[in-house]
């Protein structure tokens, strides 16, 4: 696998990267090298893995909901520095 400084330069441009004519050249050589490594894997035989989205198998980690104590609003609002009825009274954003 190849990538051209026209590639690059193209990459760099979507980026919005000021790239000089030696940056260039650099990543090129660079970018040829991680993408020749990469490009090892189409070698692995996978025929007998089965597609997976994760290494491990996984299960729903989330509790149950269950209905519990709940604060009053007289507690909830207990350390609010600014209160009105029943709510917190915030800065105004406009």
């Amino acid at each position: 696998m190849a990538i051209s400084e026209k590639e690059v330069k193209h990459v760099a441009w979507l980026a919005r990267l000021g790239l000089t004519d030696a940056e260039v050249q650099k990543f090129t050589r660079q970018l040829d090298v991680i993408l020749e490594h990469a490009g090892k894997i189409s070698e692995l035989n996978v025929e007998n893995v089965p597609p997976t989205s994760h290494a491990i198998p996984l299960k729903n980690v989330l509790r149950e909901d269950k209905v519990g104590a709940c604060l009053t609003p007289e507690d909830a609002l207990s350390n609010a520095p600014k209160k009105e009825d029943q709510a917190f009274v915030v800065p105004r954003i406009v």
